[in-house]
């Protein structure tokens, strides 16, 4: 066992594991289950347990104890100091190395997709993307996500108002087509987008959640000659949702399959499925 340095202070080791011993399976612990989870004797486990409710971070429920909000104080700063695109670069570089492919993250700002954090390709594509850029939203994957998270009146509003542009001949040409399009990204979860905005380019897009909101669109665009959307869709597209669960995790959201927060007609309840974490993926199967 490596020997602590003068300075350590066992009893803030001591505290800090107390604290750690709630989780969310284990969310009301007794003075005899703590002992146990930190390797302490019953007398000093209770004597932390009570000093950590006198100051707030703990509530006595008859024999249990359960955290209180303010053990989030902990944390505070540092999630305040966290920004997304921040959050979401290391995972999205590790996709891109992953996949050899661009990948990005796009907000929704008024009837465009923006990115905020982009990792190009070596391969170079027709389209040049830099953060900053901005797309009509129903022209992309990104913003068909995104639309998707969209209250039902905000989104009724904005299909009122969308102006849609022939870009290729493979561009929807309806408002009702892309409500269709909309609607069948929400309900599976994932959007993909090919040859719409440019031709030989295809997008794939899945929702990064925070709590019940959809924060932004994780996307990975590609050339339609590397790999055909059936194929996209078994290896880019798992790779893709683990990615924004990660970033989610990292940014204070969900890591697990998550409910509609929008249900209602139209919306029906659904669950956004990411790959099982610990679960190898298949290797991508690209064509060079």
């Amino acid at each position: 066992m490596e020997e602590q340095a003068a300075y350590f202070v066992k009893s803030v080791e001591k505290a800090f594991d107390v604290l750690l011993a709630f989780t969310p399976d284990h969310p009301r612990l007794t003075v005899s289950q703590v002992a146990a989870r930190t390797d302490m004797t019953r007398a000093s486990a209770r004597r932390f347990l009570m000093t950590l409710a006198d100051l707030g971070y703990l509530r006595a429920d008859g024999p249990a104890y359960e955290l209180t909000a303010r053990s989030l104080d902990v944390g505070r700063s540092y999630l305040a100091g966290l920004t997304l695109p921040g959050v979401a670069e290391p995972h999205l570089k590790n996709l891109a190395a992953d996949l050899n492919e661009t990948t990005a993250l796009c907000i929704l700002e008024g009837a465009d997709v923006v990115y905020v954090a982009c990792v190009p390709s070596p391969r170079l594509l027709s389209v040049t993307i830099t953060v900053g850029t901005r797309f009509p939203a129903w022209a992309t994957s990104m913003g068909r996500v995104l639309l998707g998270g969209l209250p039902e009146p905000e989104f009724h509003r904005y299909l009122e108002a969308v102006q849609l542009h022939r870009y290729t001949h493979r561009s929807v040409a309806s408002v009702e087509h892309l409500r269709a399009e909309v609607e069948a990204a929400r309900d599976r979860g994932w959007s993909m987008v090919s040859e719409e905005l440019e031709e030989g380019l295809r997008g794939v897009a899945v929702p990064v959640w925070r709590g019940n909101d959809i924060v932004a669109a994780a996307n990975v665009s590609l050339q339609t000659h590397r790999a055909s959307a059936a194929e996209v869709e078994k290896t880019v597209v798992p790779r893709l949702m683990e990615t924004a669960r990660r970033i989610a995790l990292d940014f204070g959201g969900p890591g697990t399959a998550h409910e509609s927060p929008h249900p209602g007609p139209g919306r029906p309840d659904r669950r956004i499925v990411t790959a099982t974490p610990g679960r190898p993926l298949p290797p991508p199967r690209l064509e060079p």
